[in-house]
């Protein structure tokens, strides 16, 4: 039994900024996932406060909110069978310096901030998220 599944990636500011986007879906791609939907913007601080409000009370909410506002991001909608745990595997670790080899992470990020990609971590907030950017 087959479970298609869809999840949220963002390509953060850092990446975009060094031009890595192509090399990001190219990945994607390649590791048999189907992006739907697409789209390039730049959020205020307080959409980033909205689409960050899970972490809300942890200490590094606000760094995080000003990062992801700081620059372009581009948004996916991907899909593939267990897309959110392969997404999660794909990524790597927060930390780069802790990513395992060929991870994007790894691959591209320079700080536990600035590591190029987020992914949704369950499907409940894959769904928020993809419904955060992508509201019809």
């Amino acid at each position: 039994m087959s479970n298609i599944e869809q999840t949220l990636s963002i390509i953060k500011p850092d990446a975009v900024e060094r031009n890595l986007e192509e090399q990001i879906k190219t990945i994607f791609k390649d590791n048999g996932f189907v992006i739907l939907k697409e789209k390039k913007l730049k959020l205020e601080k307080n959409e980033a406060e909205q689409f960050y409000k899970v972490h809300e009370t942890k200490p590094f909410y606000n760094d995080l909110c000003e990062y992801l506002s700081s620059g372009t991001i581009i948004v996916m909608v991907l899909e593939r069978e267990n897309a959110i745990k392969y997404n999660r595997d794909l990524m790597g670790a927060t930390d780069p310096n802790k990513a395992k080899d060929g991870t994007i992470r790894k691959l591209f990020g320079k700080s536990i901030d600035k590591n190029s990609v987020h992914g949704s971590d369950s499907p409940e907030n894959a769904k928020t998220e993809i419904d955060f950017f992508f509201k019809n």
